[in-house]
């Protein structure tokens, strides 16, 4: 899923996100209560037509947002207080309010409140958190007015026995789907690819497992492999705007001298509308100029990278390749 936190994948249009081939996306809980406000999107007609998107949306529960302020915050069983990084108001959010903000803005699928603690943590803050979490999750499930999916989220930090107890007393509850969160955040690639391989297979096959925040290609590969199907990280458009783009062999930081008389596409075996039409050196002359098209043009091709790496990665899987492709992919990306 491409992040559209304020209503908008930054640089790129809704036309363009089809175009590509995007069918979901995610939106910012978070935000979106504070600006313009969940009400006014509400009066507006919700948010695929506040945006002009007839596809699907996601919407995070605001929780990690909100539990990224540090001290801004005070948790209490009912809910959490915070303060508006905008002017300081304070405000408290319950799960109820999380699913009343998210059904005001129409999403498709719903997330609940849930905790996100930092990696390490002492274990019994962790085992009090995922009790908090997990409580939380019930309530937002009998919350629930409209007819939308709703996922829960597995927390429990970096410790398997704690993430198998929050995974079993979710899966208690009919939710639609089930996300794994509390990873990336700084804990580590090994640390990250061990909880989410030991965590997924406790989740229910047929339903949607959902690996948050993670958007590293070799870390979705990894994630695929655990037995995960969706996706979410601003990396794809933030790492574009940064110069930072996405090729068959490897990242390409297009800054760099050596791109600026290169006539070359910037990836050979892609074939989006930016490498049949625009070479190395003009990418590089856009975001040394610090262009608006620079982010426009490099979004675009990290967009299509990632949607056309998930393409291949579901077709392999559908074809029973899919390590076969993944060793491939990796021989390919890390060779720069």
């Amino acid at each position: 899923m491409p992040v559209g936190t304020n209503a908008t994948v930054k640089a790129i249009t809704v036309e363009e996100l089809k175009k590509i081939g995007y069918s979901l996306i995610l939106s910012n809980t978070y935000h979106l209560h504070l600006r313009p406000g969940d009400e006014q999107i509400k009066k507006l007609g919700g948010l695929h037509r506040f945006m002009n998107w007839d596809k699907a949306i996601l919407t995070d529960s605001g929780g990690f947002q909100i539990f990224s302020l540090n001290g801004l915050t005070k948790i209490t069983e009912k809910g959490v207080w915070f303060q508006s990084h905008l002017n300081g108001e304070k405000r408290f959010l319950t799960p109820e309010g999380a699913v009343e903000i998210q059904e005001n803005l129409g999403s498709d699928i719903m997330m609940v409140l849930d905790e996100c603690l930092e990696i390490p943590a002492e274990k019994e803050v962790v085992r009090k958190s995922v009790g908090l979490t997990t409580d939380w999750a019930y309530r937002c499930f009998q919350a629930r007015k409209k007819d939308k999916g709703l996922f829960a989220i597995v927390q429990g930090a970096d410790f398997e026995d704690l993430r198998k107890e929050s995974a079993e007393r979710l899966i208690e509850k009919d939710f639609d789907g089930f996300a794994i969160g509390g990873l990336s955040v700084g804990e580590g690639k090994e640390v990250m690819r061990r909880i989410t391989s030991f965590t997924a297979p406790l989740l229910p096959e047929d339903k949607p497992r959902y690996l948050m925040g993670v958007g590293d290609p070799l870390d979705l590969l990894d994630g695929i492999e655990a037995g995960i199907d969706m996706f979410d990280c601003v990396m794809p458009t933030r790492n574009a705007r940064n110069g930072c783009l996405f090729t068959s062999t490897g990242k390409i930081t297009i800054k760099q001298s050596r791109f600026k008389n290169d006539p070359n596409p910037l990836d050979g075996d892609c074939n989006c509308d930016v490498c049949r039409n625009y070479s190395r050196a003009y990418l590089r002359h856009l975001y040394q100029c610090n262009e608006i098209l620079s982010s426009r043009l490099n979004s675009y091709h990290n967009l299509w990278f990632y949607r056309r790496l998930m393409e291949k990665a579901r077709k392999a899987v559908l074809e029973d390749r899919f390590r076969i492709f993944k060793k491939e992919f990796m021989e390919s990306f890390c060779r720069s």
